[in-house]
């Protein structure tokens, strides 16, 4: 087998030997992690019986050739896809497939050493104007979840045997696929556990796990295709589809030969490659998960495994940028800007500092800061002073605060940050918030509520992006944590009682930080299920 490194999962496993049916369900099924079982088909009649250069056309259109199947016709061979816009289904007796597959068969030997007789006996199709490479006679049943009148192939039920590995399984299906040339089978999912088997020729399986489905870019879920990738992945466009770029990354390869067999648990991706005159057959059976969740369930689960995917997204947002020595524009604290609070004289200031705490409590003066905390301190004032005087507000920073319908249209606004930045690396306050350690925030934050209450008001109403309110919290969270219950109660206190309303203030803390959610769930939206929205809904 070849397999890629770096794909973050084990390399698929091979038994030369198939495992009991106990020891598959226990070490393989359990799992969910695919397995190739050499030599799992071999003693069928079928590999024998069926095998094209072994007059094994001639047997499958005496034994079938009366039934009526259902061909794909292909508008992109060799590559087959799932979106039926693609190709249509084409209904024939057997027997004219099998005929299609003899052409091939003569037109590759280029009709040296064939018979002219035999050649006779299977002249050009006059009503099928398809070539064979267009033609692939895919997911065919056997058997069909025991619905004997949709069975159409069961007479060649005979020739196979339900592997020992499947032993006890309720099958839903079993299915016959069959090529004349060489055909691809666009990158999809099933819904099933599946065990794919070759009876004659060869196929090449490329395998991505569900956690792959961001960079195979699946077709959307409410579409008749949504188990199918979007992208080709041969030469995919990264202009369109640049997550495409890992996809191979995340991918294990498997070769399989007549007799061999490959688990494909539910969920997994996989591209199928089939060697001309290749013929397989599968078995699908429902997963011990699925067979065992309730429906009316399945709006918990659903809200659970996105709420899930979310707080995965949120977390690679907010992921350490690559560098945590984020240019800084200052490399001198400014003394007279930082030793200077605001509001005027002493007794303002002081009524100030005083603002919004219920008890008496010795105050750190700004020059016992610890360096880092001063250095951030200063920074954030310059961001916020450089910010108002570019929109010419600030006057209204010294001296007056914004009123509660000041806020409350800020708050109603923030929606519109949904689509601001979202990345860690590029928000320079999210970065700051995220660098500092929770206990030097405290203290830059409770220096602002006391000496620069308005510059605070003026970063958390008007600057605080959706991710920079999301570290922001974070880092409530590990204050909190840090922290008793009396210092939690006093630290928020003083904080919130900068604001002139402190509940506004509150919400659009929490309202930007559901903004960031939102775009995370845009991306899980977008990653996972190939659904694209553009704003939030009118509850956000």
């Amino acid at each position: 087998m070849n397999m890629p490194t770096g794909c973050g999962f084990p390399t698929i496993q091979t038994f030369e030997r198939a495992p009991s049916a106990a020891d598959f369900e226990s070490g393989v099924e359990l799992t969910n992690f695919p397995a190739v079982f050499r030599g799992c088909a071999s003693d069928w009649e079928a590999c024998s019986k069926w095998n094209p250069f072994s007059n094994g056309l001639d047997y499958l259109e005496e034994r079938a050739g009366s039934v009526e199947v259902e061909a794909m016709l292909s508008r992109t061979a060799p590559i087959f896809n799932g979106d039926i816009r693609s190709h249509e289904r084409v209904s024939m007796p057997f027997s004219d497939f099998v005929r299609l597959c003899k052409q091939h068969m003569i037109s590759k030997e280029n009709t040296v050493g064939v018979d002219a007789k035999s050649s006779c006996l299977n002249p050009p199709l006059p009503h099928d104007p398809t070539t064979p490479g267009q033609i692939y006679l895919a997911q065919f049943p056997i058997l069909n979840d025991g619905k004997e009148e949709k069975v159409q192939l069961k007479i060649l039920r005979q020739d196979i045997q339900t592997p020992t590995l499947l032993g006890g399984k309720s099958l839903s299906s079993i299915n016959f696929w069959m090529n004349s040339a060489q055909a691809r089978s666009s990158t999809h999912y099933d819904p099933h556990h599946n065990l794919l088997c070759v009876v004659s020729g060869c196929k090449k399986v490329v395998l991505w796990p569900p956690s792959a489905s961001p960079s195979l870019y699946p077709m959307p879920i409410y579409g008749e295709a949504s188990n199918h990738s979007s992208v080709g992945l041969d030469n995919p466009n990264l202009s369109d589809y640049p997550r495409a770029e890992h996809s191979l990354k995340q991918s294990q390869e498997v070769t399989l030969k007549a007799g061999d067999a490959v688990f494909i648990p539910e969920g997994w991706f996989h591209q199928v490659d089939s060697n001309e005159l290749t013929i397989a057959v599968n078995f699908w059976w429902q997963s011990n998960i699925m067979s065992n969740m309730p429906e009316h369930m399945d709006s918990y689960y659903l809200r659970r495994i996105t709420r899930r995917l979310i707080d995965k997204e949120m977390s690679l947002l907010v992921s350490r940028p690559s560098s945590t020595d984020l240019k800084q524009p200052y490399d001198h604290l400014d003394q007279c800007k930082i030793g200077q609070s605001e509001g005027g004289d002493d007794n303002s200031r002081n009524k100030s500092i005083e603002k919004g705490i219920g008890t008496s409590r010795e105050k750190t003066p700004l020059h016992d800061l610890d360096p880092s905390a001063s250095h951030a301190l200063h920074d954030l004032i310059s961001l916020v002073h450089d910010h108002v005087n570019a929109v010419g507000t600030s006057r209204e920073l010294q001296h007056t605060s914004p009123s509660s319908s000041d806020i409350a249209s800020e708050r109603d606004n923030s929606k519109i940050l949904v689509n601001a930045l979202s990345s860690l690396e590029d928000d320079r306050i999210a970065h700051m918030l995220w660098n500092l350690e929770a206990s030097r925030l405290r203290d830059v934050l409770l220096a602002m509520a006391r000496y620069f209450p308005r510059t605070l008001e003026a970063l958390i109403i008007h600057m605080l992006s959706p991710v920079a309110a999301e570290v922001l919290t974070q880092k409530f969270d590990e204050i909190d944590q840090q922290s008793g219950e009396e210092d939690r109660s006093q630290f928020y206190r003083e904080f919130y009682g900068a604001f002139d309303d402190e509940s506004a203030a509150m919400d659009i803390i929490l309202t930007r930080k559901e903004s960031f959610a939102f775009q995370a769930f845009k991306n899980v939206l977008d990653k996972y299920l190939g659904v694209h929205i553009t704003s939030p809904t009118s509850n956000l």
